[in-house]
């Protein structure tokens, strides 16, 4: 995210929805209680990080998350938008923004949500296999997510979709076949979130009871690159990847097992970035390779484990900072020619 984009989070726990899938425990996830979220503290919220925002060019977001948002009482959606409205309709703040699931959209939702000045509206989609949202618990089918994704492009929407791969009955295969339903539907925005278990989640009995095996986080790393990869060549912003470390998750308090890493993001590029430079080098041996100094983090990730396999496969690569190179590419100079990459 840019140091120009502050989101300002305000977190509606679990309220609204009535399905207990069976990775979720949102006060863990979350980091916060199920306490009431009211007008009033959302404006208190709401100044209180208005307070920080020193940058007068910054552009600001409201986001509502945790939860089912369009699946609590229409009253209590209406009086938090109504506050989040008002700010933006003062030019306090830029967009609005909401997660939700799929099966809580439909064209009265989408009305109001337009008439409060809704910006974005995720949908936890997780899975597009019917077989993985069955063991999930998730309560909504595949043909669900496609009619929702496709009210909301209609009503002019910003439309993300958040993706689980790893879950109960997934395969790299499925979820590849996920990541390639979702493309279909055209999302805005994207967040991959590796399956994680979960303390005092079905899961996590699930893991006790050896009926459910978490990807490794080398198994996730693969399987998130590539999805990452098909969306980014369709033009699709990949705007997180891998669960936001809390202060307990931090700790490891609340994670069972799975492929957490506070950096896993950096991972996923920076295994990329070694399969691009393979990739074009061919079988040429030697390189030299530009790239901005900021971006060094991903080609030596997971202490340098995939640079490492470049030297592993016979390459020789000289790097070199620069950054006149746009953040996301790099510049390779072979024998016979030099290529500029985006990753």
């Amino acid at each position: 995210m840019s140091k120009n984009y502050y989101i300002i989070p305000i977190f509606v726990p679990h309220e609204g929805c009535p399905h207990n899938c069976v990775f979720c425990n949102q006060d863990r996830i979350t980091g916060v209680d199920d306490e009431e979220v009211t007008a009033s503290s959302v404006i208190t919220t709401i100044n209180d990080y208005l307070e920080t925002i020193k940058n007068k060019n910054a552009t600001i977001e409201i986001s509502f998350f945790g939860g089912t948002f369009t699946g609590i009482r229409e009253e209590k959606q209406r009086e938090l938008l109504k506050v989040a409205k008002e700010f933006k309709e003062k030019g306090l703040i830029d967009k609005i923004r909401l997660s939700t699931r799929p099966d809580y959209i439909n064209d009265h939702i989408l009305t109001y949500l337009k008439e409060y000045g809704v910006d974005i509206i995720e949908l936890g989609v997780q899975s597009l296999n019917e077989e993985v949202l069955k063991k999930a618990g998730r309560g909504h089918s595949v043909h669900d997510v496609i009619d929702a994704s496709k009210l909301i492009k209609e009503y002019k929407f910003i439309l993300g979709h958040q993706i689980m791969p790893g879950l109960p009955g997934d395969t790299f295969e499925r979820d590849i076949e996920t990541t390639k339903e979702s493309i279909k539907m055209n999302p805005d925005i994207c967040r991959i979130y590796p399956s994680l278990v979960i303390k005092d989640t079905p899961m996590e009995r699930m893991y006790i009871n050896n009926e459910y095996i978490p990807y490794s986080l080398e198994e996730a790393v693969n399987v998130s690159k590539v999805m990452y990869d098909m969306y980014k060549k369709h033009n699709i912003n990949v705007i997180r990847i891998g669960l936001q470390p809390t202060e307990s998750i931090n700790e490891g308090k609340d994670i069972v097992a799975g492929p957490f890493h506070p950096s896993f993001r950096e991972l996923v590029e920076g295994s990329l970035l070694s399969d691009i430079i393979l990739e074009n080098m061919a079988e040429e041996k030697k390189g030299v390779l530009y790239i901005n100094s900021r971006d060094l983090s991903k080609l030596y990730a997971n202490k340098k484990t995939y640079f490492s396999k470049l030297k592993d496969n016979g390459k020789v690569i000289d790097v070199k900072q620069d950054d006149n190179i746009e953040r996301g590419h790099i510049k390779l100079c072979l024998e016979n020619r030099k290529l500029d990459i985006a990753y």
